[in-house]
């Protein structure tokens, strides 16, 4: 049996208006179709500027394509996208609350009586690792540790649909394999429909069912995609295997061109 159609982008353009009220709008992606399947783990990858961010946002509801549809497990897309969580690379937490409040208060806002808000808080804190550091506030946890605050905060609500945007961009190497393996760990267990942005082509191997290309900007488009053939269950420590090695050259020999061109037309942006 097919698996059912999480999200499903059609011919989507995104434009942005011109810098002046003579200057053309700006054409940020063209002519998208993407689809995402119910408990599949996509990761998207591209020059800086191409417009992964942009699909991101017209998923979640923040954006309204120029054109095209954005359908929703079969439904079209009318305002937010109430089926998803997102996960941003700028951290979402407020400084004067505990990381357990911080958890705490979606399910607060969405009317969950506020024990058994802090109750279910307590017990994600636990699964990302952080049991001993509910009572500490944003500013005493390290960059990883506010990462796996973030992490909870997003899928205490239970969302169909995971968003994140560049999610572990801002940590070391060695924190970003930590919560590569922890986001695998916790996508296994539900398996989650999940779109996932990175500059990273060896992340997204790492983590994903399928890495889709998208090629330098404006009018962006997708370029490629390949299906990562490596089972599951599998860990960060995937890219010292030789099937991995090989999947990334032959996705690199498509994307490198990509990424010349994007950083081209920064330069002259700039």
């Amino acid at each position: 049996m097919a698996q059912a159609c999480a999200v499903g982008l059609r011919d989507i353009s995104i434009a942005f208006p011109g810098a002046s009220r003579v200057a053309s709008p700006f054409v940020a992606v063209q002519g998208v179709n993407l689809d995402v399947a119910d408990g599949e783990f996509v990761a998207i990858v591209g020059p800086t500027g191409c417009g992964k961010s942009t699909l991101l946002n017209a998923t979640a509801g923040l954006l309204k394509p120029a054109s095209g549809t954005v359908t929703i497990h079969g439904k079209p897309l009318a305002g937010l996208n109430r089926a998803a969580g997102y996960l941003f690379q700028a951290e979402a937490l407020f400084p004067w609350k505990t990381a357990l409040d911080n958890v705490a208060i979606g399910l607060e806002v969405a009317g969950t009586d506020t024990d058994e808000a802090r109750a279910r808080a307590r017990k994600w804190l636990a699964r990302v690792g952080l049991a001993a550091f509910a009572d500490r506030y944003p500013h005493q946890l390290s960059g990883g540790q506010r990462k796996r605050v973030g992490l909870a905060q997003v899928l205490i609500r239970d969302p169909k649909i995971l968003l994140m945007d560049e999610p572990f961009g801002p940590l070391d190497a060695q924190t970003r394999q930590i919560m590569g393996n922890l986001l695998l760990d916790l996508w296994s267990q539900d398996r989650k429909a999940v779109m996932f942005v990175t500059h990273d082509l060896e992340e997204a191997i790492s983590l994903a069912d399928r890495v889709v290309i998208m090629g330098a900007g404006p009018a962006s488009r997708i370029i490629g995609q390949w299906r990562v053939p490596i089972p599951r269950p599998r860990d960060i420590d995937v890219r010292l295997e030789p099937a991995f090695h090989h999947l990334h050259r032959e996705i690199w020999a498509a994307l490198k061109d990509e990424v010349v061109k994007g950083y081209r037309q920064s330069e002259v942006a700039s």
